[in-house]
């Protein structure tokens, strides 16, 4: 089977763990965000239980243009002639993505085998999600 969500708003990276005199714990913009992530698979796919099966997980994140950019440089961000290789980091939004879905699209995240991430610009900011079984 395969899934596909979307999570409208800026992408948002995965918070680094804070310390405190309690313990670790994950910063409150990265939880809102997870639980954000959890509401719009919930949304589509509230029922479903959990898959267990092997994953490829495709993850595409559209990220807002700079307000100063000029109209030659935007029609270029739009089709793909500058990419995107500002922060944030794919590798931290993509985790703030996977640790999101874990427990409501699949069991855990050690599940998925194949992972393909991008980042481009848009003028609709958001990121897209396909989680395929894999048999």
């Amino acid at each position: 089977m395969e899934f596909k969500i979307e999570i409208l708003g800026t992408p948002v990276p995965k918070g680094r763990p804070r310390w405190s005199k309690h313990g670790t714990y994950t910063p409150p913009k990265t939880k809102q965000h997870e639980k954000y992530i959890q509401q719009c698979w919930d949304a589509v796919y509230g029922n479903l239980s959990p898959t267990d099966k092997p994953l490829a997980v495709q993850i595409a994140f559209y990220m807002p243009i700079p307000k100063s950019t000029t109209k030659r440089a935007k029609e270029f961000m739009l089709i793909g002639k500058i990419q995107h290789t500002k922060k944030p980091d794919l590798d931290n939004m993509a985790k703030a993505v996977l640790d999101g879905l874990s427990g409501c699209a699949y069991k855990d995240d050690s599940q998925i085998w194949m992972l393909s991430v991008k980042k481009e610009y848009s003028e609709t900011p958001k990121t897209v999600v396909w989680v395929q079984e894999v048999e």
